[in-house]
């Protein structure tokens, strides 16, 4: 029953944010114009899309990051700072160049299969990493990915596709239109299934060793962690661009009021998350109107800035 009042004010900030989602942009929506065409069609194609989109987007890849954290037993990575976003664009470069008419299916199946690669091959390195220096993975995987993002640049500027690949490199839902965005339903289901796993990955996040004397199959819990981090990282990369820091510091700050089961925390996860990429989309909407600024630029200030809070905030329990 505790829980009750921080579940409905998260609720109440949620519909608040996507109220003002609704209502903001070029074009005014307000008293008296809702039963315009031109307001009812400004809502359908564009702005409940963008708001759908935005949250769908947070939830998704807050809940990705914490799966990638607990697998990599580690607190300070995400998939955008492990290879796995970096991986998801090389692999849209790849089949853009190879086959440039590709419908989107083929497109979302080649990231996929890239990100997943990935991301294996990180977690295939930091098991070399010596346990009692955890700051050694996320400088492994901020050299992993940079320099997965380096090639997916040396590539677009040797063929005159940086433009083309700066869409990928860094997330916004200027573009998002009904259509455009339904991918990320996907996306949404994919988090679904991280709950029905919520206990497992607990589980897992103690190491080999012990999930396995405690019975769980640990290969199969990985490969179901993988498919859903990469998968999901895939669609954002395909459907907005990578966006940075939300797998990070969200599942960070649930974690310092929630703990680390899984099951309790993965709905705060996802609502905080929905909530933070929403805000700043709006943000980004508001500053320099009616200019925009990419959220994955806005998360990318905001994002940093929390990151240096977490690592010099004291837990909890230590106050």
């Amino acid at each position: 029953m505790t829980r009750a009042p921080g579940i409905a004010a998260a609720g109440l900030g949620l519909l608040a944010l996507a109220a003002a989602s609704l209502l903001t942009g070029v074009i005014a929506l307000g008293p008296g114009t809702w039963d315009g065409p031109e307001a009812l069609a400004v809502l359908a194609v564009s702005r409940i899309p963008r708001t759908l989109a935005a949250l769908l987007t947070g939830a998704s890849m807050a809940v990705a990051g914490l799966i990638m954290q607990m697998l990599a037993r580690n607190r300070f990575i995400e998939p955008a700072t492990a290879g796995t976003g970096q991986s998801a664009a090389l692999g849209i470069l790849g089949v853009t160049l190879l086959w440039p008419a590709a419908p989107i299916w083929a497109q979302m199946g080649t990231a996929s299969l890239a990100a997943i690669l990935g991301s294996l091959g990180f977690l295939l390195m930091i098991r070399r990493l010596p346990p009692t220096q955890p700051l050694l993975v996320p400088l492994v995987g901020l050299i992993y990915g940079g320099l997965l993002g380096a090639a997916v640049g040396a590539i677009g500027y040797q063929l005159d596709l940086l433009q083309y690949v700066e869409v990928w490199m860094n997330g916004e839902f200027s573009g998002v239109l009904r259509g455009r965005y339904e991918l990320l339903w996907a996306s949404g289901a994919l988090t679904l299934l991280a709950y029905a796993f919520a206990d497992r990955f607990t589980i897992a996040g103690l190491g080999r060793e012990a999930s396995v004397s405690l019975g769980l199959n640990y290969a199969r819990v990985v490969a179901v962690g993988l498919l859903i981090v990469s998968v999901t990282t895939a669609l954002t990369v395909v459907t907005v661009g990578m966006i940075p820091f939300v797998g990070l510091v969200v599942p960070n700050i649930v974690s310092r009021l929630a703990g680390d089961n899984l099951r309790a925390t993965l709905p705060g996860v996802a609502a905080l998350g929905a909530g933070l990429v929403l805000a700043c989309d709006l943000l980004g909407r508001i500053v320099r109107a009616p200019y925009e600024i990419p959220v994955g630029t806005l998360l990318g200030v905001l994002g940093a800035l929390l990151f240096l809070w977490l690592l010099n905030a004291r837990p909890r329990h230590a106050r």
